[in-house]
């Protein structure tokens, strides 16, 4: 592999790793608006449920069960965000290392 070629990767992945903060941002921010979605219909529906704390608590889940699917969603798309970037830091490393070794063999 040539300099040039490890060159031209590590700045296509120097960039996309720049598209992952902001896509990192976005999901996080997307995720915190489901939490606040949910917690919301959460409590408004055991505060408007009757019955036993445990049928207030059952009722209320189930009519947020919709917004915790969404919460849910959010935190899956986070993580996965979170594994690109780590993917892409590590690809990042090894390029690293390519350029050291072709560094020490050139010597």
């Amino acid at each position: 592999m040539l300099v040039s070629e490890i060159q031209k990767q590590i700045a296509e992945l120097i960039q996309e790793n720049q598209r992952g903060t902001n896509a990192l941002f976005e999901a996080e921010r997307t995720l915190a608006e489901a939490e606040y979605k949910l917690d919301t219909i959460e409590q408004k529906a055991f505060i408007k449920a009757q019955g036993t704390v445990a049928d207030r608590n059952a009722i209320s889940r189930l009519e947020a069960s919709e917004a915790r699917l969404e919460r849910d969603l959010r935190k899956a798309e986070l993580n996965r965000i979170k594994t690109k970037i780590k993917g892409i830091e590590t690809a990042l490393m090894a390029l690293g290392t390519q350029v050291k070794l072709m560094g020490v063999e050139g010597r």
